[in-house]
C-alpha cells in the first residue's frame, strides 16, 4: 500500500527497535571532565585533568597505573 509522502506504515524500518542508539546511559557518576584519578595500589586520589584519561598517569607515590575514581 503506498503512502505517497516516503514515511511508509509506522513501525517499520531504521531506528524504530530498542538498541539503535550509541551509549551515554552507562557513564559511571563521576565521570567526565572533573573527579579524581586514584591509585588501585596505595589509593593516592590526584585530580583528574580534562584531556588526559586516569590510565595514561602514573602514581606519583608509587608508580602504578591509576584508575577512574
Amino acid at each position: 500500500m503506498p503512502f505517497g509522502d516516503g514515511t511508509g506504515p509506522a513501525g517499520q524500518g531504521p531506528g524504530t527497535g530498542r538498541g539503535m542508539g550509541r551509549g551515554g546511559g552507562g557513564r559511571r557518576p563521576g565521570a567526565g571532565p572533573g573527579g579524581d584519578c586514584i591509585c588501585p595500589a596505595c589509593g593516592k586520589k590526584i585530580p583528574h585533568r580534562p584531556g588526559v584519561p586516569c590510565a595514561t598517569v602514573n602514581c606519583p607515590a608509587c608508580g602504578v597505573r591509576l584508575a577512574r575514581g
